[in-house]
């Protein structure tokens, strides 16, 4: 019989989890991806920033006359004369509103705080003039002497107590670490340092500032996060945030360095208003290195003690790092320590120092990364104390719940199974125990291992689903893609949801008027964005079902819409499965043209509370019951600890004459739940080790001490992994349930790859020439040192 109403001519196909192409990759090399540098805007103008060449003192003059006679400069702004904000961040992190990394906003005094800060900002009608007019600007100063880091003899360690500026606890104590420490028999102690190192994203940092009469603004912004974008400028302006669009499509990656707040978007908006103009800001390779955050100088040392048979007794953690003037922003290192192995004892505690650098800020696996090469190199080196295989030791040690927070179940952890999988895909039964005895020709061969995680982030954010009758479809969420692939897997999400094929499904994405969503950082995008789909989709069944329920067309007419279940798209009574339609033909048939969905889905803790509160308490289930208090009162769950674990297997061969380390094998295996799209989850995993690894290498950038200048702010001399620097790698998944962290079981990926890759790095320089290497960069002189030292 003829019908009148749309049915998919292919039956649905899971979508999820399948190695899809990216739904933007043709735009990206087709060269039609817009960034936020590329918008077309009527009137446009160029600002460019002159920043200051001292690190601390005052301006007591600025020349702008030859720099104004320039053709086609507009306007120089300087302290003296450009517009000032409603507030500044420091009144703002006094009313507990203001949630960006920096609480400093320069331009609105004569002081000189950091090397690189803006002392004036040129408009001019195009970039060329700007540049120029900027190059022209002489400015003299008052100096003074500044202090360039922790390790400078002028600078005062303190204890901030709370450490990511007021965010967390500075300290831990978990049993008697001390005691504990004092009498196990086997101890060890290290303390590492790790260099200064900086985001380096392909795409510079760029705004776009656009007004509309005085009071409505839209800024084309390169950021992780729009949501905090459009609420910082709402604060510092004065003005409701709904007056404020920040449009971002696409991002040439970030790091962590786009994810937060910076002083140059706003000095873009203010000179824009200024000006009566729209105006576009793009910093220069040098000012990345000092308007946009970097990962703080710092070292760790770290105590260990155990018992002769191996077992933990004991873990000590402090750590010292620079801060700028005015935060109290550093790495939380120790948790990771705290919670990845099974240890009865545990403390940790900060120190920062003051210097003239301005805010640090989260750079990819912020606290985990620098943490698990400490932690990592250390079981290295007790498990050879031991006379044990590193491997062995680790799971000698393995966590079975988190320890570190009320010894919580977890919410999911394939750790071993990460252990055995990567063990056998790389040979680790072939290694070697006794340091410096294999050779490749002249190279020294060596193999090391370490163990990665990364938590869970709880989060929230909201999505729009909106389905057509003829078979189409439309999701929407105010996220952002890092360039990982946040367009393509939202599209799988949203085609499974709605029983569509992919190409079927528009995903939009990058835009404040959309349903708000968290920002790419923290791993917590994909978990909370598809979590938000999923329930938006839920949102539009129950519309649809009841549509359904009341259509006498329908075969499920008359049915409690209780009884009706639905998958892929496809609604049908649950004790009789072949009963049933799709989504899409009850919506064609009822005459309507669209139907809309809309709800807020969350990630983390806050999943589990609401989707299992009915199971007794909080954020239990019923295989798992409280047990009771001291009270012999029945206590109720509370809940899961939510981290992804992996593991990496590293080869290394070490040049004994020149230094050099070279990775000449590598294998990742991740247990991180369900996996959105194959193809790009191994991509963003792969990009994770090689981070890693630049990181173990050769990332450093260097802060003249006298000056507390960059002496290495480019591409040419901030040395990165290229091609020829990284092996053929083996990344896998171990298959992972979890029902408890969002409504289709997936983890964050952007960070784990990166957790203990530097120390499996080094664990493996070690197995190849019995020396400790406990400071990043591995260089080739610290190598060579090494070397030649008899210890």
């Amino acid at each position: 019989m003829e019908t009148n109403f749309f049915e998919p001519t292919l039956p649905p196909v899971n979508a999820v989890g399948k190695p899809m192409d990216r739904v933007d990759g043709r735009a990206k090399v087709m060269g039609a991806a817009r960034y936020s540098a590329e918008y077309p805007v009527n009137g446009l103008v160029h600002g460019v920033l002159k920043t200051s060449d001292i690190a601390k003192g005052k301006i007591t003059n600025i020349d702008t006359s030859a720099a104004a006679k320039e053709p086609g400069v507009i306007s120089i702004l300087t302290y003296q004369n450009i517009p000032k904000p409603a507030k500044v961040p420091s009144a703002l992190k006094e009313e507990k509103k203001w949630q960006a990394a920096q609480s400093y906003l320069p331009m609105q005094d004569a002081e000189i705080h950091y090397a690189g800060e803006p002392v004036a900002l040129v408009v001019a009608d195009t970039l060329e003039r700007a540049i120029q007019a900027a190059a022209l600007i002489k400015v003299s100063y008052q100096v003074e002497k500044p202090i360039d880091s922790y390790h400078d003899p002028k600078a005062d360690l303190f204890d901030p107590q709370k450490i990511q500026n007021g965010k967390t606890d500075g300290h831990k104590v978990r049993g008697n670490p001390e005691t504990a420490y004092a009498s196990a028999p086997v101890k060890h102690e290290a303390t590492y340092v790790h260099a200064i190192n900086h985001h380096n994203p392909m795409e510079p940092a760029a705004t776009t500032a656009v007004w509309e009469g005085s009071d409505r603004l839209t800024v084309y912004e390169s950021t992780q996060n729009i949501t905090m974008s459009q609420g910082s400028l709402a604060n510092l302006l004065g003005i409701p945030r709904d007056q404020i669009r920040i449009v971002t499509h696409h991002l040439g990656g970030g790091f962590g360095c786009k994810g937060s707040f910076w002083p140059h978007t706003i000095l873009t908006v203010l000179a824009a208003r200024a000006v009566n103009r729209p105006l576009r800001l793009v910093l220069t390779r040098p000012q990345m290195y000092t308007s946009v955050g970097h990962r703080e100088d710092q070292e760790q040392t770290l105590k260990i003690g155990a018992t002769q048979e191996g077992k933990l007794v004991s873990m000590i953690h402090e750590k010292k790092s620079t801060t700028s003037p005015w935060d109290n922003y550093a790495e939380s290192n120790s948790k990771v320590v705290n919670m990845l192995y099974a240890c009865p004892n545990f403390s940790a505690r900060y120190e920062l120092a003051r210097a003239n650098v301005m805010t640090s800020v989260w750079m990819r696996a912020p606290g985990e990364a620098p943490g698990s090469f400490a932690l990592e190199s250390s079981m290295d080196d007790l498990a050879h104390q031991l006379n044990m295989d590193p491997l062995q030791f680790r799971l000698l040690n393995y966590a079975d719940k988190d320890y570190s927070d009320n010894e919580k179940p977890w919410s999911s952890k394939s750790l071993k199974e990460c252990y055995t999988r990567g063990a056998e895909l790389f040979g680790w039964s072939k290694r070697n125990p006794k340091p410096g005895q294999t050779r490749r020709g002249k190279k020294l061969v060596g193999m090391g291992m370490a163990t990665a995680t990364y938590p869970v982030h709880s989060a929230q954010g909201t999505a729009r689903v909106r389905l057509f009758a003829d078979g189409h479809a439309v999701v929407q969420s105010g996220a952002t893609d890092l360039g990982t692939g946040t367009w393509t897997v939202m599209t799988q999400v949203g085609a499974d949801a709605l029983g569509l094929p992919p190409e079927k499904v528009r995903f939009e994405l990058g835009d404040t008027r959309l349903p708000t969503a968290p920002g790419s950082g923290g791993s917590q995008a994909a978990g909370t964005v598809s979590s938000s789909i999923m329930a938006a989709a839920e949102d539009l069944w129950k519309k649809v079902i009841d549509m359904a329920v009341g259509d006498k067309k329908s075969p499920l007419y008359k049915a409690k819409p209780t009884d009706v279940k639905v998958e892929l798209g496809r609604m049908f009574l649950k004790k009789n499965p072949q009963k049933g339609e799709t989504l899409v033909a009850a919506l064609s048939r009822s005459g309507m043209t669209d139907i809309e969905g809309m709800a807020m889905g969350k990630y983390g803790s806050g999943y589990e509370e609401k989707h299992f509160a009915a199971a007794g308490g909080a954020a239990g289930s019923p295989e798992e019951p409280g047990g009771k208090n001291e009270k012999g009162e029945e206590k109720k769950p509370s809940g899961h600890s939510m981290h992804s674990f992996g593991a990496h297997f590293c080869e290394v061969e070490v040049d004994p004459d020149f230094g050099t380390i070279r990775v000449t094998r590598w294998v990742g295996v991740h247990g991180v739940g369900q996996v959105l799209n194959l193809k790009t989850a191994t991509s963003q995993l792969y990009g994770g080790a090689i981070f890693g690894i630049g990181s173990a290498l050769m990332e450093e950038t260097f802060r003249d001490p006298n000056y507390a200048r960059y002496t290495n702010h480019n591409l040419a001399e901030y040395h990165i992994p290229v091609n020829a620097d990284i092996p053929d790698m083996k990344i896998e998944f171990v298959p992972e349930k979890d029902p408890y962290i969002n409504a289709l079981g997936v983890k964050g990926i952007g960070e784990i790859g990166i957790v203990g890759v530097a120390a499996a790095v080094a664990n493996a320089v070690y197995n190849a020439t019995g020396k400790r290497m406990r400071s990043l960069p591995m260089t080739p002189d610290k190598m060579l040192q090494a070397l030649r030292t008899s210890a």
